[in-house]
């Protein structure tokens, strides 16, 4: 509680899905709403410089959440303006934090950023030995490069930049379109919907085989919390459970607590992405106390409750 007193905190993406999860954070940390600013999507363009000059001057801490991602078939359409935006807006925060003397700068980035094919789990060392996954590198190589200028920029302007590679999120307030959701939102509307037009089956991309790590929303905001007030390294630091899930098992577990008995079909034409992901999160733990408390089985309860509250 005395870290955050009297601290004017930017929280970019705020009105976004793991934006919600942090600013609801910061709320129970006492965090006073009117020290909390969010840019507005559309008068705060991110990538445009002197808005960025703007919304950082007299903060203390910047927590970059905004970004331009979706899921796979958003990657397939949008490789170049993924790529573009997201460098040009964390470059451009950066810059703008050295400028106005921003204390700290917590940047978010993504497992995807790893190298494809590396065994799991995937060590903190090991970011920079590979081309990361064809289909994601867009956002997986924005995000490294934006960890990047941090770290020049901690060691010529001994700026306090942190950066934190976030595995798979879900969970309430997550967005369920199919062109934009990640994984498991996807999964989630797509069985429901299934359910709903008594469909015999349900045709899912891939072949299932592939394995992925999620992690909760309220157990990354409270990692990225953690982190904002204990770790000062501009260095990568993996957010995730440890645990690897097939995609499979995923599945099978969404459809039964939809309560869907229909097949599941696997449309193998379509691509798995990173055959496994999984990462080291012994870091984060020793650095600053985070471990994930949330289960796969729970955090899907909870997410598909919010989604037949909100969505349907």
């Amino acid at each position: 509680m005395k870290y955050w007193k009297d601290k004017r905190i930017v929280v970019t993406g705020g009105n976004g899905f793991l934006g919600k999860a942090v600013v609801n954070k910061l709320l129970s940390k006492g965090v006073v709403r009117k020290d909390i600013v969010i840019p507005n999507i559309e008068s705060d363009d991110l990538t445009i410089y002197e808005n960025c000059l703007r919304i950082t001057k007299g903060a203390d801490i910047v927590i970059h959440l905004a970004a331009t991602v979706g899921g796979i078939l958003f990657h397939k359409k949008h490789p170049a303006s993924m790529l573009f935006d997201n460098v040009i807006m964390g470059f451009k925060l950066i810059e703008a934090c050295r400028e106005n003397n921003v204390s700290k700068i917590i940047n978010i980035g993504s497992t995807s950023s790893y190298p494809a094919g590396i065994e799991p789990p995937f060590m903190e060392e090991k970011i920079w030995d590979g081309y990361p996954d064809q289909v994601t590198s867009s956002y997986g190589i924005a995000k490294k490069v934006v960890m990047e200028l941090g770290i020049k920029y901690k060691e010529e302007y001994d700026m306090n930049a942190i950066f934190l590679m976030l595995a798979n999120l879900y969970g309430p307030c997550d967005n369920f379109t199919q062109e934009n959701a990640q994984v498991i939102p996807a999964l989630i509307e797509r069985i429901y919907q299934a359910k709903q037009n008594n469909k015999p089956s349900v045709e899912v991309w891939g072949s299932g085989k592939a394995t992925r790590e999620f992690i909760f929303v309220e157990d990354a905001a409270e990692a990225i919390l953690l982190a904002t007030e204990k770790h000062n390294s501009p260095q990568p630091i993996n957010i995730g459970t440890g645990t690897e899930t097939p995609i499979k098992e995923t599945v099978e577990t969404i459809a039964k607590i939809i309560e869907f008995s229909g097949d599941i079909c696997w449309d193998t034409s379509k691509p798995d992405g990173t055959l496994r992901r999984c990462v080291d999160v012994s870091k984060a733990k020793k650095y600053f106390g985070f471990k994930a408390k949330t289960t796969l089985q729970e955090g899907l309860i909870k997410t598909y409750k919010w989604y037949c509250d909100n969505v349907i």
